[in-house]
This record gives C-alpha cells, structure tokens and sequence, in this order.
C-alpha cells in the first residue's frame, strides 16, 4: 500500500474549497497525472456519482471512481477499483479564520499477486504525490500546511 497526505491552506471558503474539490472534474486542473476527468452519472453531486480519470500510468488508463460517501462541506470519498489497483480518495475541509485547510489523503492498493511490488509503489506514489500537491497549492492559491 502507498499512501500521500497533504494539506493546504487556502483562503477559499469552506464551501467554494469542498464545491471545488467534490467535483472530481477538476482533479485534471490540478493533477499533472490525470489528463482527463469526465462525470459519467447525471445525478447530482453525492453517493454514487461516478467519475472517469484518464490518468498516466505506464501509458493511458482510465478508472472510473465513485462517491462512496459525501458530507458536504466538510468530507468526500472516492473510491476506484481495477484489475490491478485500488484507489482510496479522501478529501477533508475545515474552516480556519482565514478561509479553510483542505486535506487530500490518496491510498494506492496493489491488488492480489501485485502486492509484491507495493515498495516500488510507495516509491512512485511520492513523487507523483509531490506534484499533485504543487498543483493543489496554485489550484487553491494556498500553502502547504505542516502535518
């Protein structure tokens, strides 16, 4: 398992930080790994909206991810599963008196035999992680918060 934290300090509102964040379609504005996000499902934003990331991995892949739970404004839960991964997605909002600290917590499974592999996994997880938070930073206009 691989797992990256991180969390930034925005001077965005906690519902406009949660609103952006919980539509998944902006994860391609600010992850340089995923190159497209689609919402798949008509419904409204909640449990069981479905995504579909296009996202760089040794080529194009796309996973299709889905609400799983949704406590606006404060919590959302992605999850995707594939033949080969599982990915866990959680994103937390809270308030501060300036605006509000997002925190992005992503957990990459490999799955059966794969499992052996979950070293080189952690591995490349961290700097596709580092990235990913460089992006969140000027997607939010915020700093990195000190864990």
């Amino acid at each position: 398992m691989a797992r990256y934290v991180t969390s930034v300090a925005t001077p965005m509102s906690v519902a406009d930080a949660f609103a952006y964040m919980a539509d998944v379609t902006h994860f391609a504005e600010w992850d340089p790994g995923v190159t497209h996000a689609k919402r798949v499902t008509q419904q409204q934003q909640g449990v069981g909206t479905a995504y579909d990331l296009t996202v760089k991995a040794g080529g194009r892949t796309t996973m299709r991810y889905e609400v799983k739970e949704y406590d606006a404004p404060q919590r959302v839960l992605l999850v995707s599963r594939t033949t080969f991964l599982t990915s866990v997605d959680e994103v937390r909002v809270s308030a501060t008196d300036a605006g509000s600290i997002v925190t992005y917590d992503a957990e990459l499974t490999l799955n059966g035999p794969l499992k052996v592999f979950d070293a080189g996994l952690r591995w490349a997880f961290r700097r596709i992680g580092d990235r990913a938070a460089a992006g969140l930073r000027r997607a939010l206009g915020g700093t990195t918060v000190a864990a």
